[in-house]
């Protein structure tokens, strides 16, 4: 089953009309960047997959459930991070496992039950901070942390709800290239751990869907590459996927060589902002049939 199926999905806002039959599927442990221009409808699509916004027609499954309000199974991370200045690091990272496990009653008449429970929930934060470097600011406050750091906190408050897709609405746009370089190591860690699940033969943990306008960002943190636009034979009525093909897969402590990616990087430039010629949107959609190709390749059939 995949984590995540979007199938024949338009909107529109009023007679303003958006996306236009998009059609999606991505598996568990993929990490999907997902790029476009300006306008073309790559929030509203997220707010889709969030559960706020449900399409005008077609459907959004994650986990095989209808997406028609939010859950845990989604989480998002925005550009602007959402941190509670009162809370450390760790309290803001374990703040959603309070929500979604206590209420207040429990908490104010079952203490040492809510003590102990309080005390799991802390651990697991803390393992999550060691996860993107920032164990040792677990007692920091947003106030006494960098851009950098308050979004990595961000990210870890996410991920401790284990949702099956998390959503990255262009989260390192505003932060200074070393700190964004840093980052997207971080995602590069998280897809190895993906990639050592699979083979021991375990769901892979991290299915992520990064929105970005910086295209060797798209190609150098995600294993596919998803373009949506407006610039098709149908544009008028709304923005559809023009381009979905694998990405070159790098390793945290490989050199990033923009060498390997300027090739793709044209060919979304083309085939996703160019308005100069309407395209047949089907035939960047290469993704599934490239993938197997490379499957059937590996198993030497």
């Amino acid at each position: 089953m995949a984590n995540l199926e979007i199938d024949h999905l338009s909107h529109a806002y009023g007679p303003k009309k958006v996306l236009n039959d998009v059609n999606l599927r991505v598996e568990a442990g993929q990490v999907l960047a997902l790029v476009g221009p300006s306008g073309c409808g790559k929030s509203t699509l997220l707010r889709a997959v969030l559960g706020t916004h449900p399409p005008t027609s077609g459907s959004v499954c994650v986990g095989g459930k209808p997406m028609l309000r939010p859950s845990r199974d989604v989480g998002i991370v925005y550009q602007h991070y959402s941190l509670f200045d009162f809370l450390t690091a760790r309290q803001n990272v374990a703040f959603g496992l309070k929500l979604d496990q206590t209420s207040t009653p429990f908490r104010l008449f079952n203490y040492p039950a809510w003590r102990k429970l309080r005390a799991e929930h802390l651990e697991q934060a803390d393992a999550l901070l060691k996860k993107v470097g920032l164990y040792a600011a677990r007692d920091q406050y947003p106030s006494q942390m960098s851009g950098g750091m308050r979004q990595r906190v961000a990210i870890a408050q996410a991920l401790i709800m284990q949702p099956r897709v998390l959503l990255l609405d262009e989260p390192f746009g505003a932060l200074d290239e070393a700190t964004r370089e840093e980052l997207q190591l971080m995602l590069l860690r998280l897809y190895e751990e993906n990639v050592r699940a699979r083979a021991e033969h375990r769901e892979p943990p991290y299915t992520v869907i990064i929105v970005t306008h910086e295209l060797n960002e798209a190609l150098f943190v995600a294993d596919r590459v998803v373009g949506l636009s407006q610039y098709h034979a149908d544009g008028a009525n709304g923005a559809t996927i023009v381009y979905d093909r694998p990405a070159p897969i790098f390793k945290p402590d490989e050199p990033k060589d923009l060498s390997k990616f300027v090739k793709q990087k044209e060919e979304l430039i083309e085939a996703v902002f160019s308005e100069r010629h309407l395209k047949d949107h089907r035939k960047y959609v290469t993704f599934w049939s490239e993938h197997e190709k490379t499957a059937v390749e590996g198993a030497g059939v």
